[in-house]
């Protein structure tokens, strides 16, 4: 049995900073991380992120990832388990996971949830056909192994996942066919979208795929345009001859390990599905275990490193630690999240939070 006190499931931009904030205050941490490398979604990132130098501003999405893995490498109370998936949280606190082929059980005093998201797929006629990915498999075979995934995409979704991976595959040297949009309007960033423009690549909104096409793998895409009430319009249909389909059609929070830990969830559209009813500090209605991350609602990774910071710091000073520093911690991340928050891209996050703030606050 391995007892920690901190214990981190999830290394991700949320996973990571929760780690080096929790050790920083002097707990000792455990990071179990289910791939080779830990940085989550940060190690594909190739562009240039907004907001300010809290959130590092400037700096590529790699970029920041090495930056976290440095500081929990640093830390002699940080420990990192690469190629462990967490398996179960059970009622006596004890957490199963399975590392390096082996089962292993965990005694943590307190848990942080940082499992991030997982990507939606959208249903269509064909839509198994090989050379259809998501946005993130993508990114995933360019920005991590070097591999284009074919020489003419249709990207379906205009939110900034979907103009920030066209735009990588334009750099790479892949034609843009077309972005498509069911929504009236783009859901990213202009400054995204502008880049897009300017190459020459149509962005079309209110339109849908009706089918993919093709023999072993993808060949072309038919498409065609909404009505306002989001149906077919007749005669509007479009034969794209594409050899890749890529999927940006948003993210679902992994909440599988808070079911199963038996933490109070609520279905909230605004983030993204079902999530964790918790207080202001980012504890769940399961004493001792907080969220951080696109698993407590989808968010941009400024959010969720600023909510690993958070969880981080809440977990150790509920421990004794940090007794002095601690609360103008939380209260610096808890005015951060309001900043990033607080303009028009905030504005469904926000509603989203307030669903479950009456809720959440009965456990504070």
């Amino acid at each position: 049995m391995k007892e920690i006190e901190v214990l981190i499931i999830g290394g991700g931009p949320a996973g990571l900073s929760a780690a080096s904030a929790a050790a920083n205050l002097g707990a000792s941490v455990l990071v179990l991380e289910r791939d080779e490398l830990p940085g989550g979604q940060l190690v594909k990132q190739t562009h240039k992120f907004f907001g300010s130098k809290k959130q590092y501003a400037g700096d590529r999405g790699f970029q920041i990832g090495n930056l976290l893995i440095e500081q929990c490498k640093t830390s002699d109370r940080v420990e990192v388990w690469t190629n462990t998936t967490a398996l179960g949280i059970y009622e006596d606190g004890v957490v199963t996971a399975e590392s390096q082929d082996e089962h292993v059980k965990i005694k943590p005093k307190k848990i942080v949830v940082a499992t991030g998201a997982s990507e939606k797929m959208i249903a269509f006629p064909n839509n198994d056909l090989p050379g259809i990915y998501g946005a993130g498999a993508v990114q995933t075979l360019m920005n991590v192994h070097g591999i284009v995934p074919g020489q003419r995409v249709l990207m379906i979704g205009a939110g900034n996942i979907g103009l920030i991976v066209s735009y990588q595959l334009m750099q790479a040297g892949v034609e843009i066919a077309a972005i498509i949009e069911a929504a009236p309007t783009i859901g990213g960033y202009l400054v995204h979208a502008s880049k897009i423009r300017r190459a020459g690549v149509p962005i079309l909104t209110s339109h849908t795929i009706t089918e993919a096409y093709g023999q072993e793998s993808v060949e072309g895409a038919v498409i065609c345009k909404l009505d306002e009430n989001w149906q077919p319009i007749q005669g509007t249909e479009q034969d794209l001859k594409v050899d890749v389909i890529c999927l940006a059609v948003g993210l679902s929070p992994l909440t599988e390990l808070c079911f199963q830990a038996d933490c109070r969830m609520k279905y909230v559209p605004e983030l993204s599905g079902h999530v964790p009813i918790r207080n202001k500090y980012l504890e769940t209605t399961r004493p001792g275990l907080y969220v951080a991350g696109d698993v407590s609602g989808v968010e941009e990774a400024s959010s969720a490193m600023v909510e690993g910071r958070l969880a981080g710091v809440n977990a150790a000073y509920s421990l004794g630690y940090g007794q002095d520093a601690a609360p103008k911690l939380q209260e610096e991340a808890l005015a951060e999240l309001n900043e990033l928050r607080s303009g028009p891209a905030g504005h469904k996050t926000m509603k989203g939070i307030m669903k479950l703030m009456d809720e959440g606050e009965a456990i504070c």
